[in-house]
């Protein structure tokens, strides 16, 4: 539904993995140590000096449990399997196959081989440093209307922009036929599909903004490239999109405060785009095809949150939108598909659960609503293939500690089917999951997510791992996590917090704690974290917070406000200087982002806001909770300069705050770690092996920090036919 836009975000990026097999685990054992230090001959500026190699040893022991887990979760369902009307699609690491569907016995046969198109280039970081092999991993792919042609994007850790590969397919009678082949390379591209077999549409990636459309016309002699539509407003990012049906092809421009989206209709030849709504303010809406008429999700419902309007193709605009279905108090709408003649809305309750709302559209008064288990965090539809009849909704419900689970959702009768058995899976486990609310410092009640092994009540020595983002209208990201799935055996519990700035109750959510109200989402962070000791969850020494991206800013502005509350910090691609960013017209997302963050150059209110809470510029001498920052040399989004600037200030602030007080102060030196990793990429390596080593330096910096030693298998008597992990045999 909503465009992914060019914000400091952490999209859904799908992970494949294939591993070498390893025995299954038997149990597990949690066991808590604290560590503390009574060596004073150390100094403190040796201490803040030291960096990684501290946590190597933990590191390779997580990194073999983390393989093992992940060997464990290889197999899950997933929505990257593609159906055309002859073959389907499906990727692997080395590239793209497909099987011939009448044939299905045959060996699967490889459409694009990686290994050809990385073609044993290499391609230098920057200058002087070593160079890399440039290897590919794919991004998506799309068929063409009658499966003439596909077209997939492929993206490298080296560039933040995706490369996309234009193949002509043909069924092969025989052995001896050429195999499909390249005809086009495109590069920059970043969303693209075919309205028939001979055209695609697609938007190019330049400096983090995508603002044109091009057409590649293969009917044309010779082929031909020419440009569909071109955004002259620079804090607008265009993507285009296909309806449900294939029928309707959408140009959607969106910026923080508006939408605007343009359609060509797909079964007519030469066609111009028509725009539906011209933007205005604060209108956002999203376009559906049904029968000649357009089903628009738009923010026009009560409190400007989203609702179903119904307009004619042929009058699209916003004086012809006729209301079809508004939830009820406090229910707001996540997603919407079309599905035959209904339309199905992914929505969320005012208790923090997820349903289906089905709206039948030739009667719209006869809507119902699916309950699905009420541990799923996440739905994700399937996108529906060329040979789809249309009348079911395929989707995967999971959670960060539930792997995904089928499930077929029939409108025409509401019946919901799993494809495994009672819903569930092997994988599943007994975990509990418990949602609660907390109240902020202004009487908000913010919806909070735990994960746990045992009651709330016994939780108290139990580590916390609290997750936070709350920035651009955005859910916190709470997708099927083989890592979190390990640490919740280890004993641990996990929170999610759901602070305002994010999404989770609705745009209302989102504007609350924008530019002046940003400091909302950090009252909101420390109101979680009080209510779950409240609770008897952990306890500060036992705390640890994790962020991605802008979600640094609430955890950061929370260490400098309330550093007792935790011990440990980890941060990924962090965005630590917001008033610095905000100030420097030079980079690439400033002008949109200050939609978010506030203008602190022309607004005055705005630059005192940013000020308040601004990680980097509020760091003060005190102890601070030790901190690992993960961050990417040629980051576009998160410019290193300003990681580098708040590690340095921090342990300068630490050492000053231990020189002052050197015997006040009877806990250990906090350590400041900063991990800097070659790329580009915001969203880290692609690369499976890089990726486990950075998420086991997490684990190693989480056991160390929080003076945990890693659970160990007790030996069992031989008489007990005691079973040992074959990794600790290593």
């Amino acid at each position: 539904m909503a465009a992914v836009s060019s914000a400091r975000c952490f999209p859904f990026r799908l992970r494949l993995w294939r591993l070498p097999g390893y025995r299954r685990r038997a149990g597990l054992h949690f066991a808590v140590h604290r560590r503390y230090t009574s060596d004073t001959s150390v100094s403190t500026r040796d201490q803040l000096g030291s960096g990684l190699e501290r946590y190597k040893d933990l590191q390779r022991y997580f990194y073999r449990r983390l393989k093992a887990i992940y060997h464990r979760f290889a197999n899950i369902p997933d929505h990257s399997v593609v159906c055309g009307h002859h073959h389907v699609y499906f990727i692997e690491i080395d590239g793209i196959y497909r099987i011939d569907k009448r044939q299905r016995d045959l060996e699967p046969e490889q459409v694009l081989n990686l290994e050809q198109v990385s073609g044993g280039q290499e391609d230098s970081l920057i200058n002087g440093e070593k160079k890399q092999r440039l290897t590919w991993s794919i991004q998506r792919i799309r068929l063409s209307p009658q499966e003439k042609h596909l077209a997939a994007t492929l993206i490298t850790n080296n560039k933040e922009e995706p490369r996309c590969l234009v193949l002509r397919l043909q069924r092969r009678i025989s052995p001896q036929m050429d195999p499909p082949h390249i005809i086009f390379t495109l590069d920059k591209v970043y969303s693209f599909e075919w309205a028939t077999d001979e055209d695609l549409f697609f938007t190019t990636l330049e400096d983090l903004r995508c603002s044109r459309v091009f057409h590649l016309d293969l009917a044309c002699s010779g082929s031909r490239i020419t440009s569909a539509y071109e955004e002259t407003q620079p804090d607008v990012f265009v993507e285009v999109a296909l309806s449900t049906d294939q029928q309707i092809l959408s140009i959607n421009c969106n910026s923080r405060t508006s939408s605007e989206v343009m359609i060509i209709d797909t079964t007519k030849p030469n066609v111009e785009p028509l725009l539906v709504q011209s933007r205005q303010q604060d209108l956002f809406y999203h376009v559906e095809h049904w029968k000649r008429q357009l089903i628009i999700l738009a923010n026009t419902g009560p409190g400007q949150e989203y609702q179903v309007v119904q307009a004619p193709l042929s009058e699209p605009s916003m004086v012809s939108w006729v209301t079809l279905f508004s939830p009820g108090p406090g229910t707001v709408i996540k997603d919407m598909d079309v599905v035959g003649d209904h339309c199905l809305l992914t929505a969320r309750t005012p208790a923090n659960e997820l349903v289906l709302i089905v709206v039948p559209l030739i009667d719209t008064k006869k809507a119902y609503t699916v309950q699905i288990p009420s541990w799923a965090c996440t739905i994700q539809t399937k996108k529906p293939g060329l040979a789809d009849q249309g009348k079911v909704l395929e989707f995967l419900i999971s959670s960060p500690v539930h792997p995904p689970v089928p499930y077929c959702l029939y409108p025409e009768d509401g019946l919901l089917l799993s494809g495994t058995e009672n819903g569930s899976s092997e994988h599943q486990g007994n975990y509990i999951t418990t949602r609660m609310e907390a109240c902020s410092q202004d009487g908000t009640l913010v919806p909070v997510t735990l994960f746990h092994t045992v009651p709330v009540e016994v939780t108290r020595q139990a580590p916390l791992l609290a997750h936070v983002y709350g920035a651009y209208g955005r859910d916190l990201n709470m997708d099927f996590s083989p890592e979190k799935r390990l640490l919740l055996e280890q004993g641990w519990a996990l929170a999610y917090c759901h602070i305002r700035g994010g999404g989770e109750r609705g745009l209302s959510w989102h504007r609350q704690a924008r530019e002046e109200g940003k400091h909302k989402g950090v009252e909101d962070l420390q109101a979680c974290l009080q209510h779950l000791f409240s609770l008897g969850v952990s306890s500060p020494s036992f705390t640890a917070l994790t962020a991605c991206s802008a979600g640094a800013v609430p955890v950061g502005a929370l260490c400098n406000r309330q550093p007792g509350m935790i011990q440990a910090v980890t941060l990924k691609a962090p965005f630590l200087d917001v008033l610095g960013t905000m100030d420097d017209l030079s980079l690439p997302l400033t002008l949109e982002d200050r939609e978010e963050w506030g203008d602190p150059v022309e607004n005055l209110k705005h630059r005192l806001a940013i000020t308040s809470y601004c990680p980097l510029h509020n760091i003060t001498p005190q102890h601070y909770p030790s901190m690992l920052l993960t961050a990417y040399r040629h980051d576009a989004r998160v410019p290193l300069a300003g990681v580098l600037k708040y590690s340095e200030e921090l342990k300068a602030a630490i050492h000053s705050h231990f020189t002052m007080n050197p015997k006040s102060d009877q806990k250990p030196v906090p350590n400041i770690t900063l991990n800097i990793q070659p790329g580009a990429n915001h969203l880290g390596p692609e690369d499976f092996e890089e990726n486990l080593e950075q998420e086991a330096l997490n684990m190693a910096f989480l056991y160390t920090e929080l003076g945990m030693d890693p659970p160990r298998h007790r030996r069992k008597r031989k008489r007990q036919n005691s079973y040992q992990d074959p990794i600790e045999q290593k």
